[in-house]
């Protein structure tokens, strides 16, 4: 089966791939990142900051997961075309990334970057931006699980958002007081 016929990951795997193939040569740099909610929020942060990353070179490329990390590292480092390598990850992936990137050129997140957002914005702010979203019927119907009853307002946010982060992403950079903008978002772009 190709990975255009599994959908998901597969596809998103082959078009950063042939992305790659097209965009990659004129590029100088690269941000390696976890998913394309990652990918959606560095980008969100370069447009808030005046960056254009597509004219300065850069791409921002969503690895699918971290098991794909040494495949894209080989691709645009050497021995591939040889540009410069950022990455942002998650806690659990920080030991891959370490192996793979230059220590001042990969950031990691606590947990992960949704948690980040969550903790830059506070938990209330996130919940509004559900409310703008017409969402917030959805979440207050997830807070009344089982599962879900005995966590923090955090938590819950914070959990129901892994289903809804690809949208979410951007938004909350877009919420974010610059000034309160995660260290390891941050970072990355600065590293490029």
């Amino acid at each position: 089966m190709s990975p255009e016929q599994m959908g998901g990951d597969g596809a998103v795997l082959s078009e950063e791939l042939e992305r790659i193939r097209v965009e990659g040569p004129r590029a100088r740099a690269a941000i390696l990142v976890e998913g394309a909610s990652d990918q959606r929020a560095v980008e969100a942060l370069a447009s808030r900051i005046g960056r254009d990353l597509r004219a300065e070179g850069i791409l921002v490329v969503p690895i699918t997961g971290a098991t794909n990390l040494k495949r894209f590292v080989g691709l645009l480092g050497p021995p591939g075309l040889d540009i410069v390598l950022a990455g942002l990850c998650d806690e659990a992936e920080a030991d891959l990334f370490g192996e793979a990137l230059h220590p001042d050129r990969f950031f990691t997140c606590v947990r992960d970057l949704e948690d980040e957002l969550i903790r830059a914005l506070g938990a209330k702010t996130v919940i509004e931006l559900m409310v703008r979203q017409g969402q917030i019927g959805r979440f207050q119907r997830f807070q009344t699980q089982p599962a879900q009853r005995h966590k923090t307002l955090e938590q819950q946010v914070w959990r129901w958002l892994g289903n809804h982060k690809i949208r979410y992403a951007p938004l909350m950079v877009e919420a974010l007081d610059l000034d309160r903008v995660p260290p390891p978002l941050e970072g990355v772009l600065a590293a490029v």
